[in-house]
């Protein structure tokens, strides 16, 4: 179990990670991380424990199997806060094949999608199709029908009422 001071529990924090966050999904569950905001003179909310909120919808099953489902992750993400910096916000969101997956396959989706979601933007090396970027058409194989697309000054839909 996650002690209080671990629990997001207003639904203010959920929105502010929701809109704000870095997203990485698995396949039974994705993950939402916001980093702790850097430290101003009067701030103490740097010094604050992570906090982690679960969101299991109805898709997952019934109340019965949601409960389980929250339960078997919220003792999963116990073990795993010393990963988290303090101030950060962590939402875990189960999709529906968290209900009849492994305990330890769970447990390898949830480390990957942590450790995605705090990888750096930049760190990620993102694939550019079969050929990379394109190269630009020389200025003489363009015709003129690629190039300005609008009726001439005097045309129609230019013209003075």
């Amino acid at each position: 179990m996650l002690s209080p001071e671990n629990r997001m529990r207003h639904s203010a924090e959920f929105g502010t990670v929701m809109r704000s966050g870095r997203r990485a999904s698995r396949e039974a569950l994705g993950v939402i991380y916001l980093a702790p905001r850097q430290p101003s003179d009067q701030d103490t909310d740097a010094a604050a424990p992570p906090r982690v909120g679960f969101v299991v919808s109805k898709a997952v099953g019934g109340a019965v199997v949601r409960k389980r489902v929250q339960r078997r992750l919220r003792h999963l993400m116990r073990a795993r806060l010393a990963v988290l910096p303090n101030g950060s916000l962590l939402v875990v969101r189960a999709k529906p094949s968290a209900a009849n997956m492994r305990q330890q396959d769970l447990a390898v989706q949830l480390d990957s999608a942590i450790a995605a979601a705090q990888r750096p933007r930049g760190a990620a090396k993102r694939r550019r199709g079969r050929g990379g970027p394109r190269p630009e058409p020389a200025e003489s194989a363009r015709s003129e029908a690629d190039g300005d697309r609008r009726p001439p000054r005097g045309g129609e839909r230019w013209a003075k009422q």
